[in-house]
C-alpha cells in the first residue's frame, strides 16, 4: 500500500462537536457525511461523540451540542431500560 493511499486521520472533540452541531438529527444524508467529512463509520461516529461530549475540551469547545448530545444519550438510555422492564417482570411469572 503506498503512502499517498494510506491516510490516518484525528478526529478531535471539537471536530465532532462541530459537524454535530451543523448536522443535528439523523438521516441518510448525514451518514454519508460523516463518512466523506470526518473518513470514519457512522457506529464509531456515535461512539467518538458520546465520549466527546462527555470531556472537559468538548464541553469547553460546544457547551450547548454537549449538553444537548448527552441529554439525547441519557433520553435513550431511559427509555431502552423502561422497554426492557415489561420482559425481565414476565419473564418472572
Amino acid at each position: 500500500m503506498s503512502a499517498g493511499r494510506c491516510r490516518i486521520e484525528i478526529v478531535t472533540p471539537e471536530d465532532l462537536l462541530a459537524f454535530e452541531a451543523r448536522w443535528a438529527g439523523h438521516s441518510p444524508a448525514k451518514g454519508a457525511a460523516i463518512r466523506r467529512e470526518l473518513h470514519i463509520g457512522e457506529a464509531r461516529y456515535y461512539q467518538l461523540l458520546h465520549r466527546a461530549a462527555s470531556t472537559a475540551d468538548g464541553v469547553r469547545a460546544d457547551p450547548i451540542t454537549a449538553r444537548r448530545v448527552r441529554e439525547k444519550l441519557q433520553a435513550a438510555q431511559e427509555w431502552r431500560t423502561r422497554r426492557a422492564m415489561p420482559r425481565a417482570a414476565a419473564s418472572q411469572t
